[in-house]
Order: C-alpha cells, then sequence, then structure tokens
C-alpha cells in the first residue's frame, strides 16, 4: 500500500497553512504558529470546502435514470464532485437498454429525450412501441459536466460481492480499470480481497484511488468484528441513503455510528489507524421521491482541498480532512493545540447540539455476546465506556478541550430541522467530523 508524504492542510481560524505529514501521523498535528514557513505557505493555494457523492448507481446496473441525468441532477443540486459506482461495472464499451412503453423506463427516456435532444440520445425501434437505447459512456457524458475548478466525476465501481447470503460490498473510487469480485472463504477474506484487489491496482497504476465498506448493516452483513480485522482500508460508511442499510441498528446489531467508535476504540488502543466515516446517498431511484426509496440528496462529503481535482480530494480524504452529513454545514473544524473548535453555517429557525464523543484510555475491553429471538448469536456488546459523550454543546459554535486521557475524540452535530425525504421518517439533519486523534 502506498504511504506518500502528502500536503496536509492545518487550519487555523479561516487561514489554512500546509505541512508535510504521512497519512497515519496527520491528525496528530497541533496547529501550526504563524512563522516564516507559514509566510511562505500564503502563497499556496486557499483551501475550500467541496461537496461530493462517492456511491450512486445508473442504467449501467440497477438505477432507473440515464448517467446524465444523474449528474445533470448533482450538478444543479450544487455538488461539486460525482462518483458513479455501478456494480460490477464501469461505463465503457458499448451497451444498449431495452425501454418498453409505459413504466419508469419509459418516462426515464422521455425525460433524458426532453433534456438531452435527438442529437444526443440513440435509439432505435423495435417490435411494437418498445425502444432500444444506447448508454453513454463515461468518457462521453463527462464531456458535457466537467468543468475546471467548477465539476469533476470520479470513475468508480461498486465490487459487490458475497459470502453465503451475505451481501459485500466495496467501493472503488477513482479507479482505472474494472475489478472483477474476489471472493473468498468468509465475510472478512471477501471483504479483504477485494480490498487488496483496489490496492495492488493503486500501486501498480501510481494513480490516487482508495477502497470504502458500504452500509456494513446491509442483510446485516458485516459485523464491527469484521471491520477491525481489515487492513488497508481506511473508510466504511456511517450514513447511507438507502431505506433498507439499517443504520440505526437494532437491539442486537450495533448502529453504523456506535460501530465506529468500536473500531476506534480498539484500533487506536492497538496502535493501528483510525478508520474514517462517510455519508454517502447510495441512490437508485430518481423519478419518484419518497422515504420508501432510495433517492439523491440524503448523504455526502464535505472535502476541505485547496483545488477541485481527484489527486487534491483524495489526498484530502486520506488525510481526514472531510466530515460527513446529512445536511448540517460546517464552516470550520479544526484543533488548536487542545483545544477542538466547530463552527456551523447557520440556519435560519434552527438550532443545533453538538456533541463531542471519545474513549477514554484503559477502557473496559469486555464484550458479551448478543442474540436473536432464536438463540443465534449475532453481534457482541460492549462496554459504554466506548464512544461515551465527553461533553454537549449548543449553540452555532462548540469548543471542546482535550484533557489528554482521550484516545480520540469526535463530534456529531445535530440539528432541530427534520431532514427533507431523508432515508427513515422522523430523520434529523445531522454532521459528523472525522475523530482528532490524542496522542
Amino acid at each position: 500500500m502506498l504511504k506518500p508524504m502528502r500536503r496536509a492542510w492545518v487550519c487555523i481560524g479561516h487561514g489554512c497553512f500546509a505541512v508535510l505529514a504521512t497519512l497515519g501521523a496527520v491528525l496528530t498535528l497541533a496547529a501550526c504558529a504563524a512563522g516564516p514557513d507559514a509566510r511562505a505557505d500564503e502563497r499556496m493555494p486557499q483551501a475550500r470546502w467541496w461537496k461530493g457523492n462517492l456511491h450512486t448507481h445508473s442504467l449501467w446496473s440497477d438505477g432507473d435514470d440515464y448517467p446524465e441525468m444523474i449528474v445533470d441532477w448533482y450538478r444543479r443540486a450544487g455538488y461539486d464532485f460525482l462518483a458513479i459506482s455501478d456494480h460490477n461495472t464501469l461505463a465503457e464499451g458499448e451497451r444498449w437498454i431495452t425501454v418498453p412503453p409505459g413504466g419508469v423506463r419509459a418516462r426515464a427516456y422521455e425525460r433524458y429525450l426532453e433534456r438531452f435532444g435527438d442529437d444526443w440520445v440513440e435509439s432505435e425501434p423495435l417490435a411494437g412501441d418498445t425502444l432500444r437505447v444506447r448508454l453513454k459512456t463515461l468518457a462521453e457524458y463527462r464531456t458535457l459536466f466537467e468543468e475546471p475548478g467548477r465539476f469533476l466525476l470520479l470513475q468508480s465501481e461498486e465490487i459487490t460481492d458475497r459470502f453465503e447470503n451475505k451481501p459485500l460490498h466495496v467501493n472503488a473510487t477513482n479507479i482505472v480499470e474494472l475489478i472483477e469480485p474476489q471472493g473468498g472463504n468468509s465475510v472478512r477474506e471477501v471483504l479483504q480481497n477485494n480490498i487488496d484487489a483496489v490496492l495492488e491496482q493503486r500501486e501498480r497504476t501510481q494513480q490516487p484511488m482508495f477502497p470504502h465498506v458500504n452500509h456494513p448493516n446491509f442483510g446485516w452483513a458485516v459485523t464491527v468484528e469484521d471491520l477491525m480485522a481489515l487492513e488497508g482500508e481506511r473508510f466504511f460508511e456511517v450514513y447511507n441513503g438507502h431505506p433498507l442499510v439499517h443504520n440505526d441498528g437494532d437491539h442486537v446489531h450495533p448502529s453504523t455510528e456506535r460501530m465506529w467508535d468500536i473500531l476506534l476504540a480498539h484500533r487506536l488502543a492497538e496502535g493501528r489507524e483510525v478508520m474514517f466515516g462517510l455519508a454517502t446517498d447510495d441512490a437508485h431511484n430518481y423519478h419518484e421521491m419518497d422515504v420508501k426509496r432510495a433517492n439523491p440528496g440524503r448523504g455526502w462529503v464535505m472535502v476541505r482541498a485547496a483545488e477541485l481535482t481527484a489527486d487534491a480530494l483524495i489526498a484530502a480524504l486520506e488525510q481526514g480532512d472531510f466530515y460527513a452529513t446529512s445536511g448540517v454545514l460546517l464552516r470550520d473544524v479544526r484543533r488548536e493545540g487542545d483545544r477542538i473548535t466547530i463552527e456551523i453555517e447557520p440556519q435560519e429557525g434552527v438550532t443545533y447540539r453538538t456533541f463531542f464523543i471519545g474513549t477514554r484510555r484503559g477502557y473496559d475491553t469486555s464484550s458479551e455476546p448478543r442474540v436473536d429471538d432464536s438463540g443465534r448469536v449475532v453481534s457482541r456488546g460492549y462496554s459504554e465506556e466506548i464512544g461515551e459523550v465527553l461533553a454537549e454543546v449548543e449553540g452555532t459554535k462548540a469548543e471542546y478541550v482535550i484533557q489528554g486521557d482521550e484516545l480520540y475524540v469526535r463530534a456529531r452535530v445535530v440539528s432541530s430541522r427534520l431532514k427533507e425525504n431523508g432515508y427513515r421518517e422522523g430523520e434529523y439533519e445531522r454532521a459528523w467530523t472525522q475523530p482528532f486523534v490524542v496522542r
């Protein structure tokens, strides 16, 4: 796995300064004092937040709309970058789909034709009123949308595998070549084999790319112990907008956020790197917007980088210089010495509560089996000392002073505003910062 030296941006107030750090050390940096190096860095481009979604689907697999229509939606909605990650396929080569009269595909075709016209849309009549339509490749449609500093498309794939009856999915972002599902003899082996395939391609091609584990609670397929065992994996989805992925867990399965704290505590206690939490759409349905469908606009990442390029975005993601959100926007997230500060972008009539969450050194490491209604062990329960709420702060600015006995500190910001068309009823808009490691 590549571990190059990268430029890390440490922000003080509204200024950002560049320092060199290895991938695993960047989050331990204290704020830089102004001085000759800082003055030299004033010549560097100013870092800013870029909005993007890393997980969505089109008619190239099981989405219900054309990639151009999907990209057009995201760009119009204010996104800066997008990865269409279809199942076990890249948008390349020649592919035609059948469009029978009536139904979702017919409506999708009519809208597609109206938006892009006869000169762009390629279709041929079949028997009756049925058509076949050629799907445009990424190389073709990216010319319609990409603009330096304005909008970027990342070639991606959802490597879709399984073990027995468990769906095991790993996204590969900014890849060069298709990766076939690698298989394996256990959940962990399947995940690790697919992660290794992404990392092998990265090392061989020298193109920045990364894997991330999708929706671990989908089909209750991936346990926190499975995630703990993975090597070379730095990302998983703490929030996924599909209504079937069980972000909140249940009475025997932990929520994805609870899984995150268990992961962080155990990995850091073992001297391993943190795992970062992503928010994604996992959108499949673009024509009917309701809580029962996998719609766009539910979860995304805000990445702080100096420029809108794949290299800059991936470097910032791997340094943890981003936050995940389902609606709450942050002006700034920074650490200055022992003080963590979060500044929230306020919205009229909305209140905010920030929960600083962490695990202290010497936490209770015991766990107990949890069984389902049939008596089968399905997960393990861990001490409440893992992922405890260290402080709660109301308002648009929240600060936490590190005490020194924490392994890590992260924050969840909860809005008083209900999310419009969330993945479940009663969902409030939230944001999640990445963990600050306490050395």
